[in-house]
């Protein structure tokens, strides 16, 4: 027995190292139907050099825009300490409204208020100039001001009031304040999340039922077969402020909704839109709003606690009027390290995320089967993702997985069904898919969509013969409204 068994382990031996030699993978490589690798390689080259060139250039331009937030952010916290306001505005506001809570509340409006106006500038350069520059934008200069205001006024509201409740945990919790304060910002963050889609994404974008059609229903068939409990599909007006596609999960609880952007159905073909939506559908089977969450927390958990220890030695001896930690007059210099820490955690932030949207990609590919529509959705979000970069840029930049590893993980599990017999034999490539941003004009097998107009007009979607994917799945295609590329 005992021989035996010294038998097996070498056959396993034998076996790890002869599945290890090239010559193996080379044979493996050759039984699939295509090669992978050579499919994902097609499916870049359809961008073709001049939109992979502007690809890149947008997205490593914010490479370095993701830091200037935070030194203006230290900039105008320094003058404000350094100059004497923030104690002077902290002993008005004591003497004025004398509540802690609301002198905390007052102080953060002040400040918030005084750093976007310092920021302004920048921000209308990073969010309309630049976006038009790169043809991301659909708004007019009115447009963009409406919702730059809506979105501020909401954040300042919204943040000052969270922002006093942190305080009032500091000035009760003390030394400890750090993990009391990471609880409370974790709920507080999961209660925003849960009005979100019922009080302010509706601020600005209007969210209506999909209209009913073949693709509407695959798509609710898709949801409910994994456990969805949903009989609706909602549309936004995207369009409104561009015309790149997305889709999203928003909400928490009981107000969860999965959305899709009408730019998505005006650009994107059904197995497109079917893939982008199971990728979805696999953020909330998955559970990932509390995941995120849960990871989250031990992030913020950590940068709160050497927050903690920086405040404390930053601000001894009373330094710029400053009496400790739960003194509002320390709220430049507490959120400038909180920022500052933040800053440096990018590669794991974005890697919590990317884990998630991994896992989504994955799920989608299996729920939706269409492997195309995923490679094709991938090479339209390269208008402001960057598709291949190094291992280095991924990991520190990339809060998805790159458009390579995208189409790759596409071209993987289409190659090997294909091997398996269920799904039909085909190419591994695009064939003569072209992205609608080189072609000039939209993809003829997008569906067609018109979002509703301001006086109340319905959305309505043209008919067309259904035909037959790769997959063998009957979808319904029409002619596109789109005629720009985001």
């Amino acid at each position: 027995m005992r021989l035996n068994r010294w038998f097996a382990l070498g056959a396993a031996a034998v076996a790890a190292v002869a599945t290890a030699h090239p010559a193996f993978a080379q044979d493996a490589a050759q039984a699939l139907p295509f090669d992978p690798e050579a499919a994902t390689r097609e499916w870049l080259a359809t961008m073709g050099p001049e939109a992979t060139e502007r690809s890149n250039s947008y997205f490593e331009g914010g490479y370095w825009i993701q830091f200037v937030g935070p030194v203006l952010s230290f900039i105008v916290a320094f003058a404000f300490l350094q100059f004497g306001f923030a104690d002077k505005l902290r002993s008005w506001l004591k003497s004025t409204v004398k509540v802690y809570f609301f002198v905390v509340v007052g102080f953060a409006l002040v400040y918030t208020i005084l750093g976007s106006i310092i920021s302004f500038g920048w921000d209308y350069w990073v969010g309309f100039v630049r976006q038009h520059d790169y043809n991301l934008s659909t708004q007019t200069f009115s447009q963009w001001l409406t919702e730059y205001l809506q979105g501020a006024g909401i954040g300042l509201v919204i943040g000052s009031i969270a922002i006093g409740l942190l305080y009032l945990i500091i000035s009760a919790a003390k030394k400890t304040w750090w993990i009391w304060g990471t609880i409370a910002s974790i709920v507080f963050v999961a209660f925003i999340g849960m009005l979100a889609p019922v009080y302010l994404s509706p601020i600005f974008n209007t969210y209506t039922p999909m209209p009913e059609s073949s693709l509407r229903e695959s798509v609710l068939q898709i949801a409910q077969a994994n456990g969805v409990p949903t009989d609706d599909v909602l549309v936004y007006d995207r369009s409104r402020q561009t015309n790149s596609v997305s889709a999203n999960v928003s909400g928490f609880a009981g107000t969860t909704r999965i959305s899709l952007a009408d730019t998505l159905l005006q650009r994107e073909s059904p197995g497109g839109v079917r893939a982008v939506m199971a990728h979805e559908i696999g953020h909330y089977v998955l559970q990932h709003t509390a995941s995120l969450l849960v990871m989250n927390a031990l992030l913020i958990v950590v940068v709160f606690g050497l927050a903690n220890l920086l405040f404390n030695r930053l601000s001894a001896n009373q330094r710029w009027g400053i009496t400790g930690i739960s003194d509002p007059a320390g709220m430049p210099m507490l959120f400038s390290i909180i920022g500052f820490l933040m800053l440096l955690a990018t590669p794991i932030g974005n890697n919590i995320t990317r884990f998630h949207e991994h896992q989504a990609d994955m799920f989608g590919l299996n729920a939706a089967r269409e492997p195309d529509g995923f490679a094709e959705s991938a090479i339209l979000l390269s208008e402001y993702r960057k598709m291949d970069p190094t291992p280095l840029e991924e990991w520190f930049f990339y809060d998805h997985p790159s458009g390579y590893a995208r189409v790759r993980m596409a071209m993987e599990w289409k190659a090997h069904h294909m091997a398996l017999g269920d799904i039909p034999q085909g190419p591994g490539g695009p064939g003569d898919w072209r992205p609608d941003f080189v072609t000039g004009h939209p993809d003829p097998r997008a569906v067609g969509y018109t979002a509703p107009n301001a006086e109340g007009g319905g959305a309505t979607q043209s008919a067309a013969p259904a035909t037959t994917t790769a997959t063998g799945t009957a979808t319904t295609t029409a002619t596109s409204t789109a005629t720009t590329a985001p």
